[in-house]
């Protein structure tokens, strides 16, 4: 028994191996998934995209109308809300949104409802079931990013299938238990009159049950919704990138905006399964109540009818276009980056750059392990988030061999502690009890910058007392900001480029151990085949390269309220030379 206390486990290699023996053995079949995913939610988003906005709007609208029971609440809100939507420019954000939780809900729904009728009818089920769901409902949500990547890679497809395993428990218990509350007297009576086990079900059990299988969907829908954020991070579309970013940024007028539009979509999506859960359940036989269920079904006819047309439509638009397309634009090009600031800028600057090539170019923000993944696994053609030697150092030691390196594009980057000018202290070694609470305010937990600072904290006999809090970059840049407002010490994992420099009098901690690292350059990966399948890509990709002055002018504009892509523009039409050099064959 000492033995076994005294050493561990192997918990995490074990599942390691698992998720590594699942994506070898059934790749094939994760692939067949993943193309099939991604062609129907793809088709699914280009319908909803062709309709008009306004039109949709309008047919949302006389839905909700007739499915609230013709009074005006919901049909107004689901109006004004929408037009919101529509007015802050987030129409085709909330359409994938749209799009991942209508997926992630119907698969939950279809493979919910029949497990939770088998809980229902056999014990032994229930008792093997149960625990797993305890299981699925109570991990973290982040956690289950891990094997949606690995089998998935990036995008809708994995955003969808984490989705579906954190939000299909609840289907699963809301009809296990309307079945198990029909009375025993009306089951006795359905076997007395010689019923099967069939009608039985179908003609007895789930209509009774039908008020709480009806709660468990409109729970999976809300559960599903609430993985937007999270899924973001794996590049799903939607909502939750302009989330993710505002929260990276500490924008919080972006934030809220972003927020909003998720807490509209939320109410409709709620009240809709609401309505359709009470007035399905309504039986009269007058006439008025055949009259108003036939209106519902126009309704629905004609919302149904608007999404077919626009797929259809948009299916002939592209097969018309096609060979067209093909020969005017130079290719589909996905740049992922890390949300941080200067990934932004030099991101956003390549990516104006190849769209004047004639590229079509997709910008997709994932977290930086998942970047790293992504474009080793080739599901991004090439990233500019490469901080080495130090920061990445994990990163590139595991994907090293699966990446193309170009080599740096920005030289000069620095990592270390750092303060204001205003504070009497500079060295490591001096900090004392400058700060009172003695914590130095880090960024996102696991970067290599706050893994420094923390060997830092561990390394110097003065910092034995001091700790390193993680946050994010938004939130670090807007306590910094708070700090030199009112002249409050305050210490920093900074590094450089960045626009906190040029922004603030901030200076280095001399770092007499070297514990947080050297001078540092950025990088620029591309996936293995770039170079033969995009050449003249490929090559404007290794050729990008300014200086840290440069970056940090970019992201000062957009810190002061620029658009990333206007920041981009404008400095690329004060810097016509340097593009040149980028471009030139």
């Amino acid at each position: 028994m000492l033995d076994f206390l005294q050493n561990e486990i192997p918990l995490s290699e074990w599942v390691d191996n698992g998720v590594d023996w699942l994506t070898e053995h059934w790749a094939a079949f994760f692939s067949f998934l993943q193309t099939l995913g991604q062609t129907i939610m793809d088709g699914m988003t280009s319908g909803l995209s062709f309709i008009p906005p306004l039109l949709f709007i309008v047919l949302a609208t006389i839905a909700a109308f007739f499915l609230g029971g013709k009074k005006w609440q919901l049909p107004t809100f689901t109006f004004l809300g929408l037009l919101l939507v529509y007015n802050q420019g987030l129409w085709s954000d909330l359409l994938n949104t749209v799009t991942l939780v209508i997926v992630a809900s119907v698969i939950s729904i279809i493979i919910g409802v029949p497990v939770g009728i088998l809980m229902s009818k056999n014990e032994t089920a229930k008792n093997i079931i149960t625990p797993i769901l305890d299981f699925m409902q109570t991990m973290p949500n982040f956690v289950y990013l891990i094997p949606a990547v690995a089998f998935f890679g990036i995008g809708m497809v994995p955003g969808a299938f984490a989705s579906v395993i954190f939000s299909l428990p609840p289907t699963v218990r809301m009809t296990n238990l309307g079945i198990r509350q029909v009375p025993t007297e009306l089951t006795e009576a359905s076997d007395s009159f010689g019923g099967t086990n069939w009608q039985k079900l179908f003609k007895l059990e789930l209509p009774l049950a039908k008020g709480n299988i009806f709660a468990g969907i409109n729970q999976t829908m809300m559960l599903a919704l609430s993985m937007v954020v999270v899924a973001s991070m794996i590049g799903a579309p939607g909502l939750g990138q302009g989330v993710l970013s505002a929260v990276q940024r500490s924008q919080v007028g972006s934030g809220f905006v972003y927020g909003i539009a998720v807490v509209i979509l939320a109410i409709i999506l709620d009240r809709f399964t609401q309505k359709l859960n009470s007035t399905s359940g309504k039986t009269s036989e007058n006439a008025s109540t055949k009259k108003s269920k036939r209106n519902k079904i126009i309704a629905g006819v004609v919302v149904v009818a608007a999404v077919i047309a626009g797929i259809f439509a948009y299916t002939s638009m592209s097969g018309n276009n096609a060979s067209g397309a093909g020969s005017e634009e130079g290719g589909n090009i996905n740049l992922s980056y890390v949300e941080w600031d200067t990934e932004v800028a030099s991101t956003n600057v390549l990516a104006l750059v190849l769209e004047d090539q004639g590229y079509s170019v997709t910008q997709t923000p994932l977290d930086n392990a998942v970047n790293w993944e992504a474009v080793a696994n080739g599901e991004s053609d090439a990233t500019l988030s490469a901080w080495l030697p130090v920061t990445q150092k994990a990163q590139y030691d595991q994907f090293k061999d699966q990446v193309d390196e170009l080599g740096p594009h920005t030289e000069g980057a620095n990592l270390g502690l750092a303060v204001p000018e205003y504070m009497d202290v500079d060295s490591i070694e001096d900090l004392d009890d400058q700060v009172p609470d003695q914590e130095i305010i880090g960024i996102d937990p696991g970067a290599g910058v706050v893994s420094a600072a923390e060997d830092t904290v561990e390394s110097y006999d003065n910092l034995s007392d001091w700790e390193v809090t993680p946050s994010s970059s938004g939130a670090m840049t807007s306590q910094l900001g708070s700090a030199i407002d009112n002249e409050d010490p305050i210490v920093i994992t900074g590094w450089s480029p960045h626009w906190m420099f040029q922004r603030y009098d901030l200076k280095y901690l001399d770092d007499p151990q070297g514990t947080m690292g050297e001078e540092e350059h950025i990088d620029a990966l591309a996936r293995e085949g770039l170079k033969d399948d995009m050449p003249e890509a490929y090559q404007i990709i290794d050729n990008f390269n300014w200086d840290t002055e440069d970056m940090e002018n970019v992201m000062l504009d957009i810190e002061e309220g620029a658009s990333p892509e206007d920041a981009a523009q404008d400095w690329i039409d004060d810097n016509p030379d340097k593009v040149e050099e980028w471009v030139e064959e």
